[in-house]
């Protein structure tokens, strides 16, 4: 039996001005905003060539993460602190 999609997945949502600098104009559903975060992540090249799990944040993202790295993980949980 396939697993049902989570509704909350899907509903849109406000992008915070500083999350929009990265994945565009809101509003839009959070599997959308993460797709778009790593779509930002890989063309810049942000990911730590040693471990991939972790990501280098630059000036953008910086005011996302509020910090240097982050884990993927933890970045999902950050980014829904941008999203209303």
């Amino acid at each position: 039996m396939p697993r049902a999609i989570n509704p909350a997945l899907l509903k849109p949502m406000t992008v915070s001005a500083d999350l929009e600098k990265v994945v565009g104009k809101g509003p839009m559903p959070r599997s959308q905003v993460v797709k778009k975060l790593w779509e930002y992540i890989k063309k810049n090249n942000l990911q730590n060539p040693a471990n991939k799990r972790n990501i280098f944040a630059d000036e953008n993202l910086k005011p996302i993460f509020g910090k240097d790295e982050v884990n993927m993980f933890e970045m999902t949980k950050l980014v829904s602190k941008h999203l209303s």
